[in-house]
């Protein structure tokens, strides 16, 4: 059987800079996620803003190995750092007064990855 690699040329930068910052910063974290995005397609993750709501708490940082999605709602502000976003999803994020990011620059803003959480 052949073996199929992701062709998403975004991705694969991701992932790289994920394991160069986790060598240089010595920092797990960013490993753990880069594994994650380094899944097939199939087994990638995806979390609904009601899951972020139900295991975060107000001010967190949340990071998301896969893709948000909109099914629920959030009633306090948080980050989250995701691969993609649904637009719906977005908005309710901000319309909570959260931030949402990408994972590239959750990694500048955070190089150790102290304080942030995986939810997948």
């Amino acid at each position: 059987m052949k073996h199929v690699r992701t062709t998403n040329p975004e991705l694969i930068n991701l992932v790289r800079s994920l394991k160069k910052q986790s060598r240089e910063s010595e920092a797990r974290i960013w490993r753990d996620i880069a594994d994650f995005l380094s899944r097939s397609r199939r087994r990638r993750i995806a979390v609904n803003v009601s899951r972020l709501n139900r295991y975060t708490k107000k001010g967190e940082t949340v990071a998301v190995p896969g893709k948000v999605l909109a099914a629920g709602k959030i009633d306090h502000p948080i980050k989250v750092a995701a691969f993609t976003f649904s637009q719906p999803a977005e908005i309710k994020i901000l319309k909570a007064k959260g931030k949402c990011l990408s994972l590239s620059e959750l990694m500048k803003k955070n190089p150790k990855g102290t304080d942030v959480k995986i939810i997948g």
